[in-house]
């Protein structure tokens, strides 16, 4: 149940009109930023909400039950506050959002009206719109284990417990040459064997990506040279020079835990667990030879 100050209520009553809405917003590396429709920069808490950024917001829709609230907010991109780059690298999928009513003539009397997460981003030139999902989406996701007879846990997690930063399975490198928008060669990575970082994980440490990690899709040697493939193109283009780490992949069956990894104590999947040949098959007579 919310609870609204009551003068900000007396003013609710009134059909007072310095009202507007703020947006607090979590990434997940941490950075806390604020955002306001209204034309002068407010603050909640200790977050300053930026006006100027163009952001508004659709009608909201609340539903009993579980189906999922959810609204827009749209907006400019702005190099200061929120950035194409930004958008594009990931820095803000679910990001955590707080929805706030506030008197702007006295932002002290103020209203949490919603929490949600930040959903699909549509961005079109300078603008982007941007989708706020209830706490409701967090029911319609899959949760708990699953029986299947690959590993459901992933390569170094805490179920998983495996050290990746052993040196035979972690390395630092750069990019020499680019073979395509996420095709390159690479130098650091002599020595390795080719497909030991296939499905790993790659983290750019230098270049227009620094700080942003990617999927590595494949990872093999051609002509004596190491060349590595992205499964998505980075949202800055890949320069000679770039730097980065990367760590060694795991195809999640129990051969590749035991024999790459030697971690069969931890493997989180269930290899003997009849597949869908079994499932669909049926008996047959037996058949004599003459």
């Amino acid at each position: 149940m919310r609870t609204i100050p009551p003068a900000l209520q007396e003013k609710l009553d009134s059909g007072v009109t310095t009202l507007a809405r703020c947006w607090k917003l979590t990434r997940r590396d941490g950075t806390v930023q604020g955002f306001t429709d209204h034309d002068e920069d407010l603050a909640i808490e200790d977050v300053i909400c930026r006006a100027g950024t163009g952001l508004t917001a659709s009608e909201a829709t609340g539903t009993f039950g579980l189906a999922v609230d959810s609204t827009e907010i749209s907006g400019a991109l702005s190099s200061e506050l929120l950035s194409e780059a930004d958008l594009a690298a990931g820095r803000y999928d679910a990001a955590q959002v707080e929805t706030w009513l506030v008197d702007w003539s006295e932002p002290s009397l103020r209203v949490l009206t919603a929490r949600g997460t930040l959903g699909e981003v549509r961005r079109e030139g300078p603008a982007f719109t941007a989708e706020l999902r209830g706490l409701a989406d967090l029911l319609s996701q899959e949760s708990g284990r699953l029986y299947t007879a690959k590993c459901s846990a992933d390569l170094g997690d805490r179920r998983c417990r495996f050290d990746l930063t052993q040196p035979a399975f972690h390395a630092a490198g750069s990019v020499t040459s680019l073979e395509g928008t996420s095709l390159f060669a690479a130098s650091g990575l002599d020595g390795f064997t080719p497909g030991l970082f296939s499905e790993g994980r790659l983290l750019w440490t230098g270049g227009a990506n620094a700080g942003t990690a990617v999927e590595v899709k494949e990872h093999r040697i051609v002509g004596g040279e190491v060349r590595l493939s992205l499964w998505q193109a980075m949202a800055e283009p890949i320069a000679p020079g770039d730097a980065f780490t990367v760590t060694a992949g795991c195809d999640k069956t129990f051969a590749t835990c035991r024999n790459r990894f030697a971690n069969t104590l931890n493997f989180r999947g269930f290899p003997q667990i009849p597949g869908n040949d079994f499932i669909i098959s049926y008996p047959t007579p037996n058949v004599t030879s003459p």
